[in-house]
């Protein structure tokens, strides 16, 4: 495959990212800048808030990841940049800073699916192999993708309501546990009874890989306002543990499922944001080396799970390769699905 150097930009949502990659496998560096605390008073984040604070840090963003390289923008080989999906105003941040660059600069622009770039985290981590099956579980996704071969995204399974990262944040707000619920959630877990209170499995048993999360949203608010109403005392513990239990068994369930059906799969990553819980990390380990030996499970570190602009560069890397370039005039676009 071709070598490349390739500047990516990362602003889908409360991050502003970018990186420079080398050859699609090697960091050179990878800046984030979050913007978790001025979200956090609001519970979650604000589309408008978000633009803002990407406008005024992306320059210095790009500035301290091509310092930290050591290149310079000359030098890079392309311009990658996330164009969709994620949050319009957030995005056309993003976007409008990389035509910027490959214009000036007279640099390849390529355009980036933002859950492409989630998968493809894992080759930063070891060499994908194909066929492969891809979990990708966020605050706005959670998708069974299978790939047949390179660049090949046939999604098999989705979310019917809400995203398993948004139960958890709601979930989260409902427990009073701080902005980003998520990690907190997590943590509170894991000191408690996962069988304390009745969560149900939505769509376990259901002939198909489609994921629910409304219903064990729904049963959490409700355990806690019948037991304001009878006087009782919730465990904050026991229900996080109760909920976790209840999401984790669903994903892995739906996971074993798809690989049985897909007895050619050698690879099976877990990708996006909750790849960082580690419930389902751990269980979803157990599971497939207990049930699939032969099938290869690459979850990336953590720091690489949330939105960064690494995984954009690992993924352009292949655009580069294959001369996929996308012209100046490109826009965001927030709903971009994968393969579009």
């Amino acid at each position: 495959m071709s070598e490349s150097l390739i500047l990516a930009i990362e602003t889908s949502c409360d991050e502003t990212s970018v990186a420079v990659i080398r050859d699609g496998r090697e960091i050179l560096s990878n800046i984030v800048a979050s913007q978790i605390k001025s979200h956090m008073r609001f519970g979650g984040v604000v589309p408008e808030v978000a633009s803002r604070h990407h406008v005024e840090q992306i320059t210095q963003v790009i500035d301290m990841a091509l310092e930290e390289s050591g290149h310079g923008v000359p030098d890079m080989d392309a311009i990658a940049v996330t164009q969709g999906p994620g949050l319009v105003g957030a995005l056309l941040v993003g976007v409008t800073a990389g035509k910027s660059l490959a214009m000036v600069y007279n640099k390849p622009l390529l355009a980036v699916n933002h859950l492409a770039g989630h998968i493809y985290a894992s080759q930063l981590v070891k060499p994908l192999k194909f066929p492969l099956m891809a979990l990708i579980v966020s605050g706005g996704h959670t998708e069974l993708v299978y790939m047949k071969e390179e660049f090949s995204f046939e999604i098999i399974g989705e979310t019917q309501d809400d995203a398993v990262g948004e139960a958890y944040d709601k979930v989260g707000r409902i427990l009073d546990l701080p902005y980003p619920a998520g990690k907190y959630l997590d943590e509170l877990a894991g000191k408690g009874n996962p069988e304390a209170y009745a969560i149900p499995r939505a769509m376990i048993h259901e002939d198909n890989f489609d994921f629910s999360f409304s219903g064990m949203k729904s049963a959490v608010m409700n355990t806690v306002h019948n037991a304001k109403q009878r006087g009782d005392e919730i465990v904050p513990e026991d229900l996080a543990a109760s909920f976790q239990a209840a999401a984790v068994e669903v994903l892995v369930e739906k996971a074993s499922k798809a690989l049985r059906e897909h007895t050619e799969v050698c690879q099976f990553i877990l990708a996006g944001g909750v790849a960082a819980n580690s419930g389902l990390r751990g269980e979803l380990s157990t599971r497939l080396a207990t049930e699939f030996p032969d099938v290869e499970l690459i979850i990336p570190p953590l720091k690489l799970c949330g939105d960064n602009a690494a995984m954009i560069g690992t993924s352009a890397h292949h655009m580069f390769a294959d001369k996929d370039f996308s012209e100046l005039d490109i826009n965001a676009i927030p709903g971009l699905m994968l393969g579009e």
